[in-house]
């Protein structure tokens, strides 16, 4: 088949998928290791059997539900770029808010800040903090080995190993250390709710979804240990889900602990980021 011939199949084998040109693009350019310009200028060159019979199959994989990116092993966040497979979450834009709020709390470029990124997941979050703020320590905690692993190389990908620090914690299990801020996006929805969501949300790590009966599981957590490590006057960033603020607010509240308490809400206009200060008595 030539590129023009194996991008229409993709288009046409692309059951109920949004942008299926668009996808098609993408697994084949990802496949041959180049850019729109040369999918365009080289429409007529004819593929080879090994490539055809992948690309082929990556299609098959995205009708089953596999997400884009676990196929290309890419995402991109805050202009940075981030691998990602199937044992992290793929890194969203509404996140991209929590990082930016946390660096117009990170504004004194003569201090260096010490963060926790709680939840590491893929990095994406820790990353682009030690990215974007110059004068930064920061440590990266998670369950699980396979995603501090990537967590690292995604590090070192985008050049800031030497910033952070990678610890294996069941949340603040392993924490000893006090920290000016405190950033996390961790597991929040339902546990009943989760089968019900789309096939490739599906796919993505159980573990980074499930936030127990409720979906405050790991909320009630963070608002019981989070103050213990923080230094005071430190701050607390959590992503939470869109019908989550009134109750994870409440759970701050009800500690005594955290105070100055606002949320924000992302490219919808849905809520999306609860920060707060701890103010020690």
């Amino acid at each position: 088949m030539k590129i023009k011939e194996l991008l229409e199949y993709g288009k046409s084998n692309l059951i109920e998928k949004e942008e299926p040109n668009r996808l098609s693009k993408r697994v084949l350019k990802y496949l041959l290791n180049v850019d729109d310009s040369y999918l365009v200028i080289n429409c007529d060159k004819k593929i080879d059997n090994k490539t055809e019979g992948e690309f082929k199959h990556n299609i098959k994989k995205l009708n089953s539900g596999k997400p884009i990116q676990y196929i290309t092993n890419n995402q991109e966040f805050m202009k940075l770029d981030f691998y990602v497979d199937e044992n992290v979450l793929i890194p969203q834009p509404d996140t991209e808010i929590l990082v930016e709020e946390v660096l117009n709390i990170c504004s004194n470029k003569d201090y260096k800040y010490n963060i926790l990124d709680l939840c590491t997941g893929s990095g994406a979050i820790g990353i682009s903090l030690a990215k974007y703020i110059e004068n930064l320590d920061i440590t990266m905690t998670d369950i699980s080995d396979e995603a501090l692993k990537i967590a690292k190389n995604n590090a070192i990908k985008n050049d800031v190993f030497n910033k952070c620090l990678f610890i294996k914690s069941d949340m603040f299990e392993k924490i000893e250390d006090k920290f000016d801020i405190i950033v996390s996006n961790p597991p929040y929805i339902k546990t009943d709710v989760i089968k019900n969501l789309d096939m490739e949300v599906q796919n993505e790590p159980r573990l980074a979804l499930d936030g127990g009966e409720d979906g405050l599981e790991f909320y009630r957590i963070i608002a019981r240990d989070a103050w213990n490590h923080l230094n005071n006057n430190g701050f607390l960033a959590i992503e939470i889900g869109y019908d989550q603020k009134d109750e994870v607010i409440k759970l701050l509240e009800d500690t005594g602990m955290y105070g100055e308490i606002y949320s924000k809400k992302d490219l919808s206009g849905k809520d999306r980021i609860i920060i707060c200060h701890f103010h020690q008595m």
